[in-house]
């Protein structure tokens, strides 16, 4: 049931979650989703958490991998932001604005905010840990991060084009400057003859001095939800 309100969500908004529609999706009697879920509200919550949990997972795995962090933040940036991540982007502004008639949604939106927020503050602390980054407040840097991808995946309702390079890679700009790295150390493209960007090693950490060592970047999603609609 959760799985076929997910679907609903992506491609008809969270309002489009009834009992109604989702018995029919399943081909059950409204009745049967009020058994598991007496209140929709409950439901619209539930597969909300789904698709966005299940998304960060995608995008900043839990623990630490074989990578390096800048090599992790880069991959953030490369399935975070771009039409790919559009449809993530809608659903956010549409459970924002929902959750303000919504107490339900409200609480779990919040819950979100704090787990994207914590998950990507301990890569940046593993990095500061690891000598890659500099930064004195991990968090303040995190949420300096997302409140620009936030204001730019606002823009993904109305938004027909492809904007300028320096706006696209905004969110990534601001992480490089926050965290003391060189311009273009997290979007460089080893395969693009034109990326201005100087061949470094990813597995070489900061310098300490004025000198920062650049580095390439090396459950279910919102792509394979939409893709079962």
């Amino acid at each position: 049931m959760v799985d076929a309100a997910a679907s609903v969500a992506l491609a008809e908004g969270l309002e489009g979650i009834t009992l109604r529609r989702i018995g029919e999706r399943l081909d059950v009697r409204p009745g049967l989703v009020s058994h598991y879920f007496p209140v929709v509200d409950e439901l619209v919550a539930e597969a909300f958490g789904q698709i966005v949990g299940a998304e960060l997972d995608t995008l900043v795995p839990p623990g630490r991998t074989g990578d390096t962090p800048v090599e992790r933040l880069a991959r953030f940036f490369a399935l975070a932001t771009g039409e790919g991540h559009d449809a993530l982007s809608r659903l956010w502004v549409n459970a924002r604005h929902l959750s303000r008639y919504r107490p339900v949604l409200r609480d779990r939106v919040g819950c979100q905010e704090a787990q994207w927020r914590g998950r990507l503050e301990q890569l940046i602390r593993d990095g500061v840990g690891s000598g890659h980054f500099r930064t004195a407040d991990p968090c303040a840097s995190a949420v300096q991060i997302l409140v620009v991808m936030d204001g730019l995946a606002a823009h993904a309702n109305t938004e027909t084009g492809i904007g300028p390079r320096s706006v696209n890679r905004l969110a990534a700009a601001t992480a490089e400057r926050e965290l003391g790295l060189t311009d273009g150390t997290l979007s460089a493209d080893p395969s693009d003859p034109s990326d201005p960007s100087d061949p470094f090693d990813p597995s070489e950490p900061v310098a300490p001095a004025d000198r920062v060592d650049r580095v390439h970047p090396a459950p279910r999603t919102a792509a394979a939800l939409l893709a079962t609609h």
